[in-house]
């Protein structure tokens, strides 16, 4: 079965195949994991609220298109002494999206005067998974009126008077989101070089048994999510969590 995650980023489909094949076991050899961006699929406008809302507004739009089902992941830091900020702009905190030097420089000025005990956080993420409906065929009404396919997977039907393709979408069969957290707290320098996003910054509460910084320093204390090895991280890790609450509905699939 293939699943397209909603994703132009090649490391976080990496990060997710390696965490559902840690969970579904011999059953993730069914599954072909691709991302949209390998189907060239436009990247859809996050208009969400919250983390709920754009990872179903990602995975509704990759389902629509291709007919396939699509999980999609939505996560930001929320810094509690900055009520709950940067939350769903974490990646654009500092106005470029991604620019991750610029968001950990502007988070670390906003909070340079609050005390050590006081810069608890935690990463929170909502995965999604959408199911179409693709026996209920495509629903044109409405449709897009493109020039081209671009040569990504949009379900065609149709055409203008000109020749344009009409881009229809597929129902929706069924949808879930669920929700993962890891809690922690905001350091005062980057330390590790894994990981991406605030992850230098942010000391998670849960550590691996037996690991500490080695940094020069800094030896002894707890780990950021960036010394962490990728597997360390999976298991504690906010994105981790919500995947995994996935996977009774992933293997329901499997089942059909």
């Amino acid at each position: 079965m293939k699943i397209v995650v909603a994703t132009h980023n090649e490391g976080k489909l990496v990060e997710i195949r390696r965490i559902l094949e840690e969970d579904l076991g011999p059953a993730a050899a069914d599954i072909e994991l691709v991302s949209a961006g390998s189907l060239h699929l436009p990247d859809p406008v996050e208009t969400g609220v919250t983390f709920q809302e754009n990872a179903l507004l990602k995975a509704r739009d990759v389902a629509g298109r291709t007919g396939l089902p699509a999980i999609a992941d939505d996560s930001g830091l929320i810094v509690d002494v900055m009520g709950n900020a940067p939350g769903i702009l974490s990646a654009r905190w500092a106005g470029a999206h991604g620019h991750d030097k610029a968001n950990n420089a502007l988070l670390l000025a906003q909070i340079e005067d609050i005390p050590d005990d006081k810069r608890t956080a935690r990463f929170r993420c909502a995965a999604a998974l959408v199911v179409p409906d693709t026996a209920a065929g495509i629903d044109v009404t409405g449709a897009d009126v493109t020039g081209t396919n671009g040569g990504d997977t949009e379900a065609a039907a149709g055409s203008t008077a000109g020749g344009a393709p009409v881009v229809g979408r597929y129902a929706i069969a069924s949808e879930v989101v669920k929700l993962g957290e890891m809690p922690g707290r905001i350091i005062r320098k980057a330390r590790g070089e894994h990981g991406f996003g605030y992850d230098p910054l942010f000391v998670p509460d849960d550590q691996p048994a037996g690991r500490t910084s080695d940094e020069p320093g800094y030896e002894g204390e707890p780990l950021t999510s960036a010394e962490m090895t990728p597997a360390e991280k999976n298991a504690i890790s906010h994105r981790g969590k919500a995947l995994k609450a996935l996977v009774p509905e992933i293997e329901a699939l499997l089942a059909e």
